[in-house]
C-alpha cells in the first residue's frame, strides 16, 4: 500500500482528500501543524506528496524546493492557482505533476497512479534531434540548457514524437489533452502549439513542427 502525504491547510479539503485516497487503497497522512513542515514530511517517508501552494509559513513552491534538497519523492502540486507561471515554476522546482482545484477526483487518482508507476521504474528518456526528452522531469535539454515544458506542452510533444513523421490531427491532440486534463478548446490548442514551437526554436529546432492547413501537424 503506497503512502501519500497531504500538505493542505484547508481542513475540509484535507479530510476529503484523505477519505478519497483511503477508499482507493492508499495510506493517507497529513500535516495539522505547519511549523517545520519539511522535517515532518520527510519523517513520514511517503511514497508521494500532494502539496497545495498556499500553505502557512513556507509556501508550497518554496517547501517543494527545500524538500528536493533531501529527497526525490514524487510531488504533485494541488492548487487553486491557474497561472501558467505557477505551473512552470512548480515544475522547475521539481514537481512531478500539477493539478488545479476544483479537480475531478478520478483524474487526480489517475495522475497519482501514473506518477507512482513512473517513480517505480527508470525515467523515460528519449532523444529528438540531439535533445533529450525527459518525461519524468517534463523537460527538454541539449546538455547545457534545460527547457521546462508545461504539462499540456509535454502531452502534445510526446504525442507527436510517438508519431514522428506522420500527420497528427487537431482532434487527436485535443483528445489526448482531454484524457489528461480539463477541456482544451481549439483556440487553447493553437496557443499551446505556438508556445511549444517557440520553445523548440529556442533549442535550435525552429522548423520542428510543420503545419498542414485544415489537416493538423507533423513533427519532422
Amino acid at each position: 500500500m503506497s503512502k501519500i502525504f497531504i500538505v493542505e491547510d484547508d481542513r475540509s479539503i484535507r479530510d476529503e482528500l484523505a477519505e478519497l485516497l483511503r477508499n482507493s487503497g492508499y495510506e493517507a497522512e497529513y500535516l495539522t501543524d505547519f511549523s517545520d513542515s519539511k522535517a515532518k514530511i520527510l519523517a513520514a517517508k511517503p511514497d508521494l506528496i500532494l502539496m497545495d501552494i498556499n500553505i502557512p509559513d513556507l509556501n508550497g513552491e518554496q517547501l517543494l524546493k527545500e524538500i528536493r534538497k533531501e529527497t526525490n519523492t514524487p510531488v504533485i502540486m494541488v492548487t487553486s492557482r491557474t497561472s501558467e507561471t505557477d505551473e512552470v515554476l512548480s515544475m522547475s522546482y521539481g514537481a512531478d505533476d500539477y493539478i488545479t482545484k476544483p479537480y475531478n477526483p478520478t483524474i487526480l487518482l489517475l495522475r497519482i497512479s501514473a506518477v507512482l508507476k513512473r517513480a517505480s521504474g527508470t525515467a523515460a528518456v528519449q532523444s529528438y534531434n540531439g535533445l533529450q526528452v525527459n518525461d519524468a522531469k517534463g523537460c527538454l535539454t541539449d546538455g547545457s540548457r534545460e527547457l521546462i515544458l508545461t504539462k499540456n506542452e509535454m502531452i502534445i510533444f510526446r504525442f507527436m514524437l510517438d508519431r514522428r513523421g506522420a500527420l497528427v490531427t487537431r482532434d487527436e491532440l485535443m483528445t489526448a489533452l482531454w484524457d489528461n486534463d480539463e477541456f482544451v478548446n481549439d483556440n487553447a490548442l493553437t496557443v499551446n502549439i505556438s508556445r511549444l514551437r517557440s520553445k523548440l526554436a529556442d533549442l535550435g529546432c525552429g522548423e520542428a513542427i510543420e503545419t498542414r492547413k485544415k489537416q493538423g501537424y507533423i513533427l519532422r
